[in-house]
């Protein structure tokens, strides 16, 4: 099996990292504005590496505001993007949800 970035569920609606479920950006976003969210979060992300040296605090808690505000606009935390009624799985391992049978039927996973 050969993928291109993450491993996705057939529905796109999770990322799998290491057996668990992460909420996926959501694919109706506008190009530009996924660019400029994936950027705010990647230097939120960085804010938080620089407070966390730097022992301040207030900053990390800004910070982490910042990588939460961006992972929400894209879809990745709050509100689902879906509109199916299905609940948020996300943080769950794979193996205890829905997508347990079609993951442990992938081939890499068994072998």
């Amino acid at each position: 099996m050969t993928t291109k970035g993450p491993l996705r569920t057939p529905d796109g609606r999770y990322i799998i990292v290491r057996g668990q479920l992460w909420r996926a950006t959501d694919p109706a976003l506008d190009p530009i504005v996924h660019a400029r969210q994936v950027t705010a979060l990647m230097t939120a992300r960085r804010a938080v590496k620089t407070a966390l040296s730097a022992g301040d605090k207030e900053a990390e808690a800004q910070a982490r505001r910042a990588v939460d505000d961006a992972k929400t606009r894209l879809g990745e935390r709050g509100r689902v993007w879906w509109d199916d009624g299905a609940p948020d799985l996300g943080r769950r391992m794979v193996r205890n949800t829905p997508y347990a049978q079609w993951f442990a039927g992938l081939d890499f996973v068994n072998g």
